[in-house]
């Protein structure tokens, strides 16, 4: 495989001379994989300073998606294989199968629930508006909203994870916005959030030249305005507050999806009159390494820099290396493949408008702020034993094959909030809502009718004999159509009498069976 790379002007932190990356022989394609595909993306201004990348490709990853990310094949990846049978879809290969956590195929009862909104079929969406809200003085929020016109409905808002933003809930504004009031919101730093002036910019003496090819934020002064901005999961969880208060103007349900659900959670525990439910998108359990000064003055003494600009030298020559790895196309590319499970989910639009926030002149600073960001004033489990003692509703939904928050992650969050609902669901990775929406989104539906009902509506998945003894888990393959083509996910519904040690047990039985063994 042959990938050609190429850029027509300077990256954000360093000119870079064009390359050429040619793989070794190893990589060379299959006689059975002869696609070529071309894969452009370039700012929307030909007038722009951020950098235009070019792709040649070779091997195609899927033939039958010319033009798709999943063309991008990496002889790192596991080959595909089928979880079994009764799965139309595919996953990476890995140690872990439905079987693992489930009963056998023919066991399992099938629930058929709508597919995503097909607008070549004449079927409607939900439009999306792209909007923006002044919060501060050059601090400009960006956000989408949809159904607007659902004004008696309950409203919702998604926060991001780390690296992307509202558009990653695309999705869910088309579908959700037809019965809901939607909004995703795209943390200051990150998305379109990002700022609209150099937060500290080069001294004035400074050759115009030397202006223009320095990324923004590595001055040796901060603005009036960015002397105290950190992008932390402080200043997320107060934005998060004042957009509620002031755009939104009542209660929400929050749905975060990993930093954006620690960032959820977080501010639920500090904010219990202003969220309805939280449900948590494979949240990330932890975030942030350095002390935070109101919890630890004395630790935080120890660190002279925690995330403010401008940035220091030692820490601008090291963003230097970091971010030209990290904003490499091919990185992000990589990352991807990861989270994503099922590699036919078609992540294009994910991956373009990813590299178009890297290309933005402050998105350097911005990620260096963020890395080296203190730690929050209360650690995920003190946000959920919080959320508990002021009765704030959480729902759990995780994907089991994600390689990040692997799913111990929600069991443990399930253990310590033994009512709330927790779904797995397979196979589905990190992004669940993007990957799976159709069950995200009627797993959604399902529990937010549910909590306005008073749990005069049973849960999602569960009929009235099942919710009655809701206390156990039970397995069910949900099925739907998607371009024509049906597809099937597992979802498991752990109940309140979860137990680690139960799950274990049935994973060593399962395995037991597979080997001939017949335990009791």
């Amino acid at each position: 495989m042959e990938v050609l790379l190429y850029h027509s002007a300077p990256s954000p932190v360093r000119l870079r001379l064009a390359e050429k990356k040619t793989s070794s022989q190893s990589l060379l394609p299959s006689a059975g994989e002869k696609t070529q595909v071309l894969f452009s993306l370039s700012s929307s201004s030909s007038s722009s300073v951020y950098s235009r990348k070019h792709y040649l490709v070779n091997n195609t990853y899927q033939q039958d998606v010319a033009g798709s990310l999943n063309s991008i094949r990496s002889h790192r990846v596991s080959p595909i294989r089928a979880f079994n049978e009764s799965f139309s879809g595919t996953v990476l290969g890995g140690e872990q199968s439905l079987e693992d956590v489930s009963d056998s195929a023919d066991s399992v009862p099938k629930v058929q629930i709508p597919g995503l909104p097909d607008e070549s079929k004449g079927e409607s969406s939900a439009p999306i508006s792209s909007c923006y809200w002044e919060w501060k003085p050059k601090l400009n929020v960006h956000y989408a909203k949809a159904g607007s016109q659902n004004v008696n409905s309950p409203p919702l808002l998604f926060l991001p994870g780390f690296g992307v933003g509202s558009f990653h809930y695309e999705k869910q504004l088309k579908d959700l916005g037809r019965d809901y009031r939607v909004w995703a919101l795209d943390f200051l730093g990150q998305g379109k959030s990002l700022p609209v002036e150099d937060p500290a910019p080069l001294l004035k003496e400074a050759s115009p030249s030397e202006q223009k090819d320095k990324a923004w934020g590595f001055g040796e002064k901060a603005e009036p305005w960015a002397e105290k901005l950190v992008y932390s999961v402080d200043l997320w969880k107060d934005q998060v507050q004042y957009f509620i208060e002031q755009v939104i103007g009542e209660p929400v349900y929050v749905v975060g999806n990993s930093l954006g659900g620690y960032v959820a959670t977080y501010f639920a525990a500090s904010n219990p009159e202003l969220v309805k439910g939280v449900t948590l998108l494979n949240a990330t359990p932890f975030w942030g390494f350095l002390p935070n000064s109101s919890k630890s003055p004395l630790l935080a003494k120890m660190f002279p820099w925690a995330g403010t600009f401008p940035l220091p030298p030692n820490v601008t020559k090291f963003m230097d290396i970091v971010w030209q790895k990290m904003s490499d196309p091919e990185t992000i590319a990589e990352l991807l493949r990861q989270v994503y499970a099922d590699h036919t989910t078609d992540v294009n639009k994910v991956f373009s408008k990813i590299v178009e926030v890297t290309e933005h002149p402050a998105a350097a600073a911005a990620f260096a702020s963020i890395m080296c960001a203190p730690t929050g004033q209360f650690s995920f489990n003190e946000s959920l034993s919080r959320c508990r003692e002021s009765n704030v509703p959480v729902c759990l939904m995780y994907g089991k094959e994600d390689p990040w928050v692997k799913p111990i992650w929600g069991q443990q969050v399930k253990k310590q909030l033994p009512d709330a609902p927790y779904y797995e669901m397979s196979p589905a990775g990190h992004c669940p809502h993007d990957e799976v929406p159709e069950v995200v989104n009627y797993l959604l539906r399902g529990w937010i009718k549910s909590l306005e009902s008073n749990s005069s509506v049973t849960l999602p998945l569960l009929n009235d004999a099942e919710a009655q003894a809701k206390k156990y888990d039970l397995t069910k393959d949900v099925e739907f159509v998607r371009e024509g083509s049906e597809k099937l996910v597992r979802v498991r519904f752990f109940g309140s009498q979860f137990s680690l040690w139960k799950l274990l047990k049935s994973q060593i039985k399962v395995r037991l069976q597979k080997v001939g063994m017949n335990p009791r």
